[in-house]
């Protein structure tokens, strides 16, 4: 099912949350316009009135605005591919995606995106806590995906989507991917499907940060 007319993105490059949504756009062949929105455009009256959070990624389809990432996932499977694998009908797997976007919104966000937001803009957070919360995270999906492909079913789900920018880039906030190989070759099969676009690259720390961080 194809959209009559260009959805409209707003977000920033460099945001995991408006990265896992421009994957699923591209991923479904979706039309859409990407419109820039640093923290003064989030800031203002007029973005307000679409997001009084004023967070970014926002969806606009039509008369529809749609905000938070997860339910924009949702969003689009639901509306541009309903059937689909992105996001299954039955209850079972339904809940499998809907475990991995809690996840992407709790130890993801609090995790590996916190460090990375502290390490490359100064964010506010503990960074040591981000980096015991990702041993956790990183340790826990390892063993996950020691005989799996993808997170929530045998085929590639939103869920894969939701968790994917942020622990491609783990390296940018000091948290170490290499010691995780089952993680790693999960990330390669998500950046092989097709209609990939990787997020930029953002310069990496002078050293990681040490897996038995903990906060002081």
């Amino acid at each position: 099912m194809r959209t009559p007319a260009p959805l409209i993105l707003h977000g920033t490059k460099l945001s995991g949350h408006t990265h896992r949504v421009e994957l699923l756009l591209r991923m479904l062949a979706l039309p859409f316009e990407f419109v820039n929105a640093p923290a003064d455009v989030r800031a203002s009256a007029a973005f307000r009135i679409l997001n009084p959070l004023g967070q970014i990624p926002l969806l606009q389809d039509g008369a529809v605005t749609v905000a938070d990432s997860n339910a924009i996932l949702v969003y689009l499977a639901k509306r541009y591919a309903p059937g689909s694998n992105w996001l299954p009908d039955d209850a079972a797997g339904a809940a499998a995606v809907q475990r991995w976007l809690s996840v992407a919104a709790g130890e993801v966000r609090f995790g590996p995106a916190l460090a990375r937001a502290a390490t490359l803009w100064q964010a506010p957070g503990d960074r040591a806590q981000a980096s015991a919360l990702s041993t956790r995270l990183l340790t826990f999906m390892e063993a996950h995906l020691a005989a799996r492909d993808f997170l929530a079913a045998p085929h590639a789900t939103i869920a894969d989507l939701a968790c994917y920018s942020y622990l491609a880039h783990a390296p940018e906030g000091g948290v170490a991917i290499a010691p995780y190989p089952a993680l790693q070759a999960w990330l390669a099969r998500v950046a092989a499907l097709p209609g990939f676009v990787a997020m930029p690259a953002s310069p990496l720390p002078a050293a990681p940060l040490p897996a038995s961080a903990r906060p002081s």
